[in-house]
């Protein structure tokens, strides 16, 4: 599978899991990241990151989700959020 296409199948697993992603150009080093605010679990995505580098920071909010148990990520997304989390 592609970043790109894994990418958009991570975000949209984030979002099940109530994420709210924000992507824009922050173009500054540590930019990217999760947060919450208010109550509400956001997912910053610096466009200037390649996808790979966007992809990474999706895959560790989703590892360090409580609620992803109740998901089933499929066949890709899943094995690379287990290798997130045994890392």
């Amino acid at each position: 599978m592609h970043t790109v296409e894994l990418l958009e199948q991570a975000m949209a697993t984030a979002k099940e899991l109530g994420y709210r992603i924000r992507q824009e150009w922050i173009d500054c080093e540590g930019g990217s990241g999760t947060c919450e605010f208010k109550g509400q679990k956001w997912i910053f995505l610096d466009l200037s990151l390649d996808p790979g580098e966007q992809l990474e920071i999706v895959l560790q909010a989703l590892a360090s989700a409580e609620d992803a148990k109740i998901l089933k990520f499929p066949g890709e997304l899943r094995r690379r959020v287990e290798l997130r989390k045994s890392a």
